[in-house]
């Protein structure tokens, strides 16, 4: 096995047994926050985005449900007014990153890791072609990344691209560990959402 054939497999490892970990102590708050979703808004708790996942293949990204049933399926700052199609608890799932709980399902099934490029959505052709110019699209894309924890939502997409560039050469388990500490440390703050 080459060392980047081992680092990939201790990197698998280790997601499964944090994910595991986790969806373990957050079970209860997990289905609170399902039902909370379903109490406050018509639809469904959970919310299946078609991401682009590692070789430009498409899967389904589960979220709790933040937006209303009737939102167009587009990235968040190309709606003109975000906030109105907010549900009630939409804005704290948010902010909390509450909403990105269901996301350890897809790192458990293969689909992400916890520390890779956001996962782009299916419709997002300009994001897809810059990543796919620079071998970025290769990764398995994360539930956080180096680009979440420099400027989350508010950076344009080639900054954010060319920062997915720099973790693709510099990844490393302890550059991931940092990047998880760094995400810990955002979203405690705050930091870098706008709806």
């Amino acid at each position: 096995m080459t060392g980047l054939g081992l680092q990939n497999g201790l990197k698998r490892l280790f997601d499964i047994l944090l994910a595991g970990g986790i969806a373990l102590v957050f079970a209860i708050p997990i289905l609170f926050i399902a039902l909370l979703v379903v109490l406050t808004s018509p639809g469904p708790a959970i919310y299946w985005s078609d991401r682009v996942g590692r070789g430009n293949r498409i899967f389904k990204m589960p979220k709790f449900r933040t937006m209303r049933v009737d939102t167009p399926a587009v990235a968040t700052h190309l709606l003109s007014d975000p906030a109105n199609y907010l549900t009630p608890i939409g804005s704290f799932l948010r902010k909390s990153s509450l909403d990105e709980l269901p996301q350890l399902w897809s790192i458990l099934k293969g689909d992400m890791s916890f520390v890779g490029p956001r996962p782009a959505l299916f419709n997002q052709d300009d994001l897809i072609a810059l990543r796919t110019g620079q071998g970025v699209h290769e990764l398995v894309p994360g539930l956080t990344g180096w680009a979440q924890v420099n400027g989350r939502d508010e950076l344009p997409i080639p900054e954010k691209v060319g920062l997915d560039v720099e973790y693709l050469q510099r990844r490393s388990f302890w550059f991931d560990i940092w990047i998880l500490w760094l995400t810990f440390v955002k979203v405690f703050r705050r930091d870098g959402v706008s709806h």
